[in-house]
């Protein structure tokens, strides 16, 4: 039933790319809250070579993906197919944080569309790539993306933005740093 693969070959990548969702996984070192985060608009993924991948992190309600990466590193990232053939693929594998500042963003935000409150890029080399039969996962129809998060980004000035950060993205729900204050200032960063 199920397979480990060496790499993201061509079959992989053609199922990643017709996913319109894609979780998060992600745990302190000890104790605490695991965190699963549902990750919608196919363009904040992209395949960089055979075993790493990146996704465009955006404004969000919490910051429990940094705070854990920062803190172990360990990520698995799952594809459910919800049409189609059944299946299920998993990325398990080692998380790192980009933010604007680091030498490779700007190069990186390039892969991705246009949305406004990018955070950083979190880049997954994938030490362990499986796929699973997804026999029970149901049968949903994919109508269109939300819109919301990018609208209320887009309304925000960068002092909202900035005061928004500076509550809800400094620290994980553990207690475990996440963005410094330096990395709270939304200086237009859009990708």
């Amino acid at each position: 039933m199920g397979k480990i693969h060496d790499k993201l070959n061509d079959r992989l990548r053609e199922f990643i790319g017709a996913q319109p969702v894609y979780f998060i996984a992600t745990a302190p070192e000890q104790g605490g809250h695991v965190n699963v985060s549902p990750k919608g608009y196919a363009d904040t993924f992209t395949i960089l070579d055979d075993t790493t991948v990146a996704y465009l992190d955006l404004d969000g309600s919490g910051v429990e993906t940094i705070s854990h990466l920062r803190q172990n590193g360990r990520i698995t990232i799952m594809f459910c197919a919800f049409s189609g053939p059944p299946n299920i693929l998993r990325l398990y594998g080692t998380g790192r944080v980009l933010v604007p500042e680091d030498p490779d963003f700007s190069d990186l935000i390039k892969r991705f569309g246009p949305h406004p409150g990018v955070r950083s890029i979190v880049v997954v080399d994938c030490d362990r790539i499986s796929d699973s039969c997804g026999f029970s996962v149901p049968f949903m129809s994919f109508d269109k993306d939300r819109t919301l998060l990018d609208k209320w980004a887009g309304r925000k000035e960068v002092q909202q933005r900035r005061s928004y950060r500076a509550k809800n993205n400094r620290e994980s729900i553990d207690g475990i740093p996440g963005l410094s204050p330096e990395e709270t200032d939304p200086v237009v960063h859009h990708s």
